[in-house]
């Protein structure tokens, strides 16, 4: 019952996710430490504020002490990259965090991480589906948890303060120390509020914070940042004259940015802003990965530099994996995730947030006003985004027109290449690009269509739509 999609394993709590699936992948992971001789390293396990989180943690740390496997336990709500940061910080072969990232309240779910501490990639999570298929539940040791931490093997720590200096010696705080910034912070009752607003107070902003509270129910919202979302942080912004707005989803590791003008500032906008930044103004030189379904003005910004921008299918563990291939300088996705070469190779919304602060303090300009020099320069992108949830049936009547039969509609644009490799995407010649691809987080069809215009972005998503039969 246990399959990874992109971003780990997710499932309704209660459902699929439950103590007994738990410790089955916790012991999968033991064996493979085992059959490696890496079990000697030891291991780490962090958890979010979704309902269960911390004891899920709690039950698979059971299990590594059961296998006699030192199970180092952070000892706090934490944001995934934390967890990823302890991986690499520590030296370790693999670790975990229990998350369901940005999925609606009643999933939870485990994501897998790997040396250097980034995602698990598709090897690793399929020797480890092969690794539970052969595991007799009844056979797990275990070694209840208050006993696992009086002997030793159930270590608790706590790396916030390493996790926080590391991100404050890679940015320039003397220079947003100058600037007197006033940002409002909304970590969406997850876990970025520490370590986020430790590293703003420390470079002498002005932070606000709202939505902070622990809620398991994340406030009845999707704890995704998106524009529907963040209404609340767009109007503080606009009452509150804040320079900016920044926002986490429920693990921090997406990011959601409201600009000086109370606009919300698409993910893809980020990740150009932030690329052109560490070129034109660090100096720094490299190319940049992205995921199928991420804005093209990427490519634009890295052939003016002399630079490369690799497209690889959605799921940051290959856009980790092709950054460590090129020694990419930046690499990611239009749901809100970015690294930056230097830093964990997983996503990390607070860095990510702590990069923007600093663009904004080093270049002196605003974020619209550094958006609109890059658009001059490039011209416009505009992206159109529809999700549909969908039956079985319906699924597999999309699956044989797109991906067996391979029929698409008559689109208004000439077509240049159409791509397989994740989803359907058709590239359109000298005008922009569309794809459809099912979610591997959730139950969706996920349509991106990116064109010069908002109107051309619709109108082209509208034919796709009509010819699935989609409303």
């Amino acid at each position: 019952m246990i399959q990874f999609g992109t971003g780990g394993w997710r499932a309704v709590i209660g459902d699929e996710f439950t103590k007994a699936n738990v410790q089955l992948l916790t012991a999968a992971i033991a064996g493979k430490l085992k059959d490696e001789e890496k079990a000697a390293s030891g291991f780490v396990i962090g958890y979010d504020r979704r309902f269960l989180s911390k004891e899920a943690a709690q039950w698979a740390a059971e299990v590594m002490a059961g296998e006699g496997i030192l199970c180092r336990l952070i000892d706090r709500e934490s944001p995934t990259p934390l967890i990823m940061f302890t991986v690499q910080y520590y030296g370790l072969p693999y670790g975990m965090a229990v998350t369901a990232s940005h999925n609606p309240a009643i999933y939870n779910g485990i994501k897998v991480f790997m040396e250097g501490g980034r995602d698990a990639d598709e090897g690793l999570t399929g020797e480890l589906e092969q690794y539970i298929k052969n595991i007799d539940p009844a056979e797990i040791k275990r070694i209840p948890f208050e006993d696992g931490v009086r002997n030793g093997m159930i270590q608790m720590i706590d790396p916030m303060n390493q996790y926080i200096d590391s991100i404050i010696r890679s940015i320039n705080m003397d220079a947003i120390r100058s600037r007197n910034l006033k940002i409002v912070l909304d970590p969406m009752y997850g876990v970025s509020k520490t370590a986020l607003q430790t590293i703003l107070l420390t470079a002498r902003c002005n932070v606000d914070i709202i939505h902070e509270r622990h809620d398991a129910l994340f406030g009845g919202r999707l704890p995704a940042p998106n524009s529907k979302t963040l209404a609340g942080l767009m109007n503080y912004v606009e009452e509150h004259h804040c320079d900016i707005g920044i926002a986490t989803d429920g693990d921090a590791d997406r990011l959601g940015v409201i600009n000086d003008r109370a606009e919300f500032l698409h993910p893809n906008k980020i990740l150009v802003m932030l690329y052109y930044y560490l070129m034109k103004f660090k100096g720094w030189h490299g190319a940049a990965v992205r995921n199928i379904a991420t804005t093209h003005l990427l490519d634009r910004i890295a052939e003016d530099f002399g630079e490369t921008c690799y497209e690889v299918p959605v799921g940051f563990k290959y856009v980790s994996s092709k950054m460590a291939e090129t020694n990419a300088i930046i690499g990611g996705e239009s749901s809100g995730g970015l690294t930056v070469r230097g830093h964990i190779q997983g996503k990390d919304g607070i860095y990510a947030a702590s990069l923007l602060v600093e663009m904004i303090a080093t270049t002196g300009r605003r974020l619209s006003e550094i958006y609109s020099e890059i658009t001059d320069r490039y011209g416009s992108c505009e992206m159109e985004e529809c999700d549909f949830r969908f039956s079985q049936e319906v699924k597999d009547k999309i699956t044989e027109i797109l991906l067996q039969d391979k029929r698409l509609p008559e689109f208004p644009y000439e077509i240049e290449k159409v791509s397989y490799m994740d989803g359907c995407k058709v590239y359109f010649k000298n005008k922009g690009w569309i794809i459809a691809r099912f979610s591997g987080t959730e139950p969706l069809l996920r349509i991106f269509c990116e064109m010069p215009t908002l109107e051309a972005a619709r109108e082209t998503s509208d034919v796709l739509k009509q010819f699935l039969s989609l409303s």
